[in-house]
């Protein structure tokens, strides 16, 4: 069966290369990754025709899966190595574990937390039907608050904090790192990269303004 999105999913990611959101030393990785995955099986039924618009779509309890170069971002910046085991909060359509999980491989790990119930059930849906649902663990929890006895390379936050919680901090491993939006829900958010170092020193960067959804939970927006 002719796949009708192929060509539209190709230029795509060719305009992500060419406006340098995927770049970096796992570039040819995140491109293939981002020609494998489709889309369209990420977002509800009646947005399927705009899976390639690079704009963020609707998905169940007002939550929303990101644009594209977002993804590409994370993923440029996270630079996922094969074996890495990679933690995201806020799963959402399940779209970026997808990525994450073809990146480092068999020998990785991906795991991804949400909190909304009804966003939990649209992910693991979303899994199941495009074969992931055995390669990536899915949790329905509070990932504010981390998972205990757990420490992870790269772990990616898809929703605004008022800070990075400690619990996920202390879940990083001496070398890894964090990517966030940091900031008020609806107002002023930055994307940073919380590396952290020998000795447990923590490096913060901003990598420019976004917009996200609030994280709920214990340790995020009330």
């Amino acid at each position: 069966m002719k796949d009708k999105f192929e060509e539209r999913r190709k230029a795509l990611i060719e305009r992500l290369k060419e406006y340098g959101y995927i770049k970096g030393p796992a570039a040819e990785k995140i491109k293939k990754a981002m020609l494998k995955i489709k889309r369209e099986d990420f977002v509800l039924p009646e947005h399927r025709g705009h899976a390639y618009d690079d704009n963020p779509l609707p998905i169940p309890a007002d939550a929303t899966i990101s644009a594209p170069h977002m993804h590409a971002i994370y993923l440029s910046v996270a630079d996922l190595k094969p074996g890495d085991k990679v933690l995201e909060i806020g799963a959402g359509s399940g779209i970026l574990l997808v990525y994450a999980k073809d990146i480092v491989g068999s020998k990785g790990e991906v795991v991804g937390v949400e909190i909304v119930p009804e966003v939990y059930r649209f992910a693991k849906n979303n899994l199941e039907k495009t074969g992931y649902d055995k390669k990536i663990k899915l949790i329905l929890s509070d990932g504010s608050k981390g998972l205990e006895k757990m420490k992870f390379d790269k772990i990616l936050i898809s929703a605004t904090c008022p800070e990075i919680p400690q619990a996920l901090l202390d879940q990083l491993k001496n070398g890894g790192m964090i990517i966030a939006p940091v900031g008020e829900p609806y107002g002023h958010q930055e994307l940073v990269c919380v590396k952290k170092e020998k000795q447990n020193k923590v490096v913060m960067k901003s990598l420019g303004s976004v917009v996200f959804v609030p994280l709920r939970g214990e340790y995020g927006w009330k």
